[in-house]
C-alpha cells in the first residue's frame, strides 16, 4: 500500500512510501488486541484489588479428612476454598503477563485496522524552533484533521513538538518505540513521520 508524503503545510511532496504488508496489511487479530488493551488498562490502575489464592495462604498442607465417605465435598488442606478461612477461587488479580509475540501481533493488528480505514498520514520529518501551540494547530489545520483525535508518532523525543501539542485536548504525541495498541486504537488518525515509519518497521518486523 502506497501513501503520499506530505509536509507540515499539508502540501504533497511528490514522494510516496510503501507501508510494509507484514505490519500494516495483516488480518487483524481481535483477541490479541483485547488482551493487550486489557493489560495496558490494568497497568494504569493502582492494583490493590488482590485476593489470595490457595498457594499464597499460609497453613498446613496436611490432608484433613479422607477422600471418600465423609458425606460432603472432598477437600485437602486447611487452605481449601471450600472451607471457611480458605483461599478464594479465581479471585481478582491486578496484573497479568502477556507474551511478546502476542503484544507484537496486537500492535500490528491495530496498525492494520488504521491502514484499512485510510487513517494514516505520512509527513516528512519536522521540528519546531520553539514550543508554540499555534504552530502545532497550524499544522493540524493544514493536514485537515483539526476535528479528529490524533496521535503524532515521532522517531525520538522532541521537547518542542511535545510542548506545542500538550495543551491540545484531542492530540497526543508518542515516540515509535513506545507505541502501544491502546493509543493507536484510541486515535482517529495517525500522523507518522518518515523516520518514525522506519523505526516502527524495524521494531515490529
Amino acid at each position: 500500500m502506497e501513501v503520499n508524503v506530505l509536509n507540515i503545510k499539508g502540501e504533497d511532496t511528490g514522494r510516496k512510501v510503501t507501508l510494509n504488508e507484514s505490519i500494516f496489511g495483516i488480518e487483524p487479530n481481535d483477541h490479541a488486541i483485547y488482551l493487550d488493551v486489557k493489560q495496558f488498562m490494568a497497568n494504569q490502575r493502582q492494583g490493590t484489588h488482590k485476593s489470595k489464592e490457595r498457594s499464597e495462604i499460609s497453613g498446613s498442607t496436611r490432608k484433613l479428612g479422607r477422600q471418600k465417605g465423609g458425606g460432603g465435598a472432598r477437600r485437602g488442606d486447611i487452605n481449601s476454598p471450600v472451607l471457611v478461612g480458605g483461599a478464594r477461587v479465581f479471585g481478582p488479580k491486578p496484573r497479568f503477563k502477556l507474551n511478546k509475540k502476542v503484544k507484537t501481533l496486537a500492535r500490528k493488528s491495530a496498525l492494520s485496522y488504521k491502514a484499512q480505514e485510510n487513517a494514516i498520514i505520512i509527513v516528512e520529518d519536522f521540528t519546531f524552533e520553539a514550543p508554540k501551540t499555534k504552530d502545532f494547530v497550524s499544522m493540524v489545520n493544514n493536514l485537515k484533521i483539526a476535528d479528529k483525535k490524533l496521535l503524532l508518532v515521532l522517531p525520538e523525543a522532541n521537547k518542542n513538538v511535545y510542548l506545542s501539542a500538550r495543551n491540545i485536548e484531542r492530540a497526543n504525541v508518542a515516540i515509535a518505540s513506545a507505541l502501544n495498541t491502546y493509543n493507536v486504537l484510541n486515535a482517529e488518525t495517525l500522523v507518522v513521520t518518515e523516520n518514525s515509519l522506519k523505526a516502527i518497521e524495524n521494531i515490529l518486523s
